[in-house]
């Protein structure tokens, strides 16, 4: 790791607005404070933006984007591929950053860098890929030219649970297509955001192309921004009642829209499942990032001629994890990331175990300071009970049965979101018949973790619109233009 200290690296960390090129304090100086979740303890100060930066940031995207759109494409890709390798140098210092921040084991940060960093090797060579159309019209009385063009400004919005590669995924495609942006990292992991800008910086980004502000009052420094006529573009990553406000406020303008909203992934094992791979898939479907992340499975539906056998070995794997400050050598799960995402997981937890579930392991805040629970597995879940409705995003296993197939698949799909699922099955022909049938933008078959630079991801119903990474994802920030060229 860094050489540093962890309080002196964290000095080095940028503190300010980015705008315009330049590190900016935000109006009259406000600042606001980012905690350690694993001992609740302040680590850095930053700056607080005001509505007025905010609009200052979009200023500069606008201003640079006509010169930004204009740069070649070889040339952007070029800044994202200098990025790609800066981060790969600094990858044990913006691990480091994420497991202060954030509170994820440090072996996951680590992987978190490397996921993060394809997409700006991905988009790097994407941006010279992007291409339209030229040929007859059917009547042959002239000529067809399509082509795509930069839809303009963007407004990327982050959440705080991937706060690496949350940002690299949206700016490294809007940057691709010739875009300039705004981003807002969420408030309570925003170093990262301030680190990675920092490092666009240092590849060579023109000023004003990619601008960042921090605030602690995000709807009113936001709504101005999406409000504004020169910004054509919204990504959002977050809950679905925030994504939905958010639609509701680009209406005004027509933006372009991108939505990854909430999940409540279905993890679905038959009866004929290799059950190693299922433990191994559920292991890593659930408690990645401490279970924390949109893409988590959140309902585990097993046949209930395995779901006794599934049960005992999940919960022999979760009682050899460690608990502790994902520095620590050894860790395997870290705090979540405040108080209240701990009170949410053991309301859920114990709203199942009054409904009739059975706890197995876990089950209880972990006492001490930092926002500890201890991961858990609970079976027997009863249909009705919150936890099969409602995101858990907490170290929760909670196990359902089913008894046919028909039924597995109404259990997976009775729920207003589709994210992701997962299927374990040894029969092809059921994996097809997932495939074809479960509700979901993405699916893992006899796999626990789906995400990757080059396959789109997002989901449908309230799970959001619009694909990010894979050759989906430059799409969502280019315009399509056509052009009729007559023949005489």
């Amino acid at each position: 790791m860094t050489a540093l200290s962890e309080s002196e690296f964290l000095a080095t960390v940028p503190h300010q607005l980015y705008i315009g090129g330049k590190w900016v304090d935000a109006e009259g100086g406000k600042t606001l404070t980012v905690s350690d979740p694993a001992t609740g303890e302040p680590i850095r100060t930053i700056a607080n933006a005001s509505p007025a930066d905010g609009m200052a940031a979009l200023d500069a995207a606008v201003a640079a984007a006509d010169s930004w759109a204009a740069t070649p494409a070889r040339q952007r890709g070029e800044i994202l591929r200098r990025a790609f390798d800066l981060m790969q140098e600094r990858k044990n210092e913006f691990a480091l950053l994420m497991t202060i921040e954030m509170g994820k084991p440090l072996a996951e940060a680590l992987g978190e860098v490397a996921y993060g960093g394809e997409f700006l090797r991905w988009f790097s060579e994407e941006a010279v890929r992007i291409s339209g159309r030229y040929g007859p019209n059917p009547e042959g009385t002239g000529t067809m030219v399509v082509s795509q063009r930069p839809v303009g400004p963007c407004f990327l919005i982050t959440p705080w649970n991937f706060p690496l590669a949350m940002a690299t995924r949206k700016i490294a495609p809007a940057l691709a297509a010739g875009c300039t942006v705004v981003i807002k990292p969420a408030e309570l992991t925003p170093l990262t955001t301030l680190y990675f800008v920092q490092l666009l910086e240092d590849a060579g980004l023109p000023a004003g192309v990619v601008n960042v502000f921090t605030t602690s009052t995000s709807s009113a420094v936001s709504e101005p921004i999406i409000r504004d006529p020169r910004l054509r573009k919204l990504s959002f990553t977050g809950s679905t009642s925030v994504g939905q406000r958010l639609i509701e406020q680009s209406a005004t303008n027509v933006l372009r829209t991108s939505m990854e909203l909430g999940g409540n992934a279905p993890f679905i094992v038959f009866e004929d499942a290799d059950l190693d791979k299922a433990v191994d898939g559920a292991i890593i479907a659930k408690f990645r990032n401490i279970g924390q992340a949109c893409t988590a499975a959140n309902r585990f539906i097993v046949h209930e001629d395995v779901a006794e056998e599934f049960g005992r070995r999940v919960a022999q794997r979760v009682r050899g994890f460690t608990i502790g400050r994902g520095t620590e050598a050894g860790v395997t799960v870290g705090p979540l990331i405040n108080d209240k995402a701990v009170d949410k997981a053991d309301q859920l937890v114990q709203d199942a175990i009054s409904r009739g579930a059975t706890l197995v392991v876990g089950g209880k805040r972990v006492e001490g300071p930092g926002s500890f629970y201890e991961p858990t597995v609970i079976t027997g879940v009863v249909p009705g009970s919150d936890i099969l409705r409602d995101e858990i995003f907490g170290p929760v296993v909670s196990i359902i049965t089913f008894r046919t197939e028909e039924e597995g698949i109404r259990l997976a799909n009775d729920t207003e979101y589709g994210l992701v699922g997962y299927v374990f099955t040894e029969s092809l022909a059921r994996g097809q018949r997932m495939i074809d049938q479960l509700e979901t933008g993405m699916m893992g078959l006899n796999v626990g973790v789906v995400s990757n630079a080059a396959a789109p991801f997002g989901g449908v119903k309230l799970s959001g619109l619009g694909r990010e990474g894979g050759l989906e994802g430059i799409r969502e920030y280019l315009s399509t233009k056509y052009t009729l060229i007559p023949n005489s």
